[in-house]
């Protein structure tokens, strides 16, 4: 079974990045030409920011770092439930990102 463009559509991808990064600019480059082919949400999240202290803990010498996953639900705050992460790092091709967003469209 292929995804349809409104499973895709509840594809939320991250990109877990910083300033300075050349990684993380060509990360965003790929993002975007796949963002003109494909429907998916989209957010970035600067590891050094200080309210993202977490995720600086986890990823500041990993960037970039790509999450794709499913929207399982939704509150009625905008907040959402979300599947399990499948995740790409430092280089990423658009094929793999579909092929995460294929994988995680499918999966229950």
């Amino acid at each position: 079974m292929r995804p349809t463009s409104r499973l895709l559509q509840n594809t939320r991808i991250t990109l877990f990045t910083r300033v300075n990064c050349s990684l993380c600019d060509t990360a965003k480059n790929t993002i975007a030409k796949l963002a003109d082919k494909k429907p998916f949400l989209y957010s970035e999240i600067d590891v050094m920011a200080p309210q993202n202290k977490t995720w600086k803990d986890v990823y500041e010498f990993d960037v970039p770092v790509l999450h794709v996953q499913r929207v399982l639900s939704k509150v009625n705050d905008d907040r959402k439930t979300l599947s399990n992460p499948k995740k790409l790092f430092h280089r990423f091709t658009e094929e793999e990102i579909e092929k995460a967003m294929k994988e995680v469209a499918e999966s229950i």
